[in-house]
């Protein structure tokens, strides 16, 4: 039997926030600015005959985080609700602070745990050489995956240093 000979080097990367990201609109902002002003130079390209922009979202997550709490502020229980949009998310919260009949369920009144929430974002990015690679931002890290030039590396570098919520 013949044996399988490896014909690249696929890379991952992770940088580690100091601190997460303070909340989903800062988040969102990180996110549509690397759409909207493609800091990394990456290029539109076509495949099975659909147009893709240089970057795109190819997967988004987004949980929402609950508290029950009674009259005294006493925890009567807990809760979260997961996303697939940002949209959704934010419906959501509004709509989980206004269940009556969980509130009651509970004992208690819903308050979003807004520091608990977690969110993350994977952008596919088609670099001028050619490679597809993934960014995914989260509330905690930065991570590259899928690449094998070491200078999509030091671009995300680059502009991660920039950006202060992912020092």
């Amino acid at each position: 039997m013949a044996d399988f000979a490896q014909k690249t080097n696929i890379k991952s990367a992770v940088r580690k926030l100091a601190d997460p990201i303070t909340d989903v609109a800062a988040f969102n902002t990180i996110v549509q600015s690397v759409i909207t002003t493609n800091p990394f130079g990456c290029v539109s390209y076509m495949t099975a005959g659909v147009n893709h922009q240089p970057v795109e979202k190819s997967r988004e997550a987004y949980t929402a985080k609950f508290v029950y709490q009674d009259s005294d502020a006493n925890r009567t229980g807990s809760g979260s609700e997961s996303y697939n949009t940002m949209a959704g998310f934010t419906a959501g919260i509004t709509a989980m602070l206004a269940n009556t009949a969980n509130n009651t369920a509970h004992g208690g009144s819903a308050v979003h745990d807004e520091e608990k929430d977690t969110f993350s974002v994977t952008l596919k990015c088609h670099d001028p050489n050619g490679e597809l690679y993934f960014v995914t931002v989260s509330r905690q890290q930065v991570a590259i995956s899928s690449y094998e030039d070491d200078s999509i590396r030091t671009r995300i570098e680059t502009w991660a240093d920039g950006v202060t919520a992912l020092a």
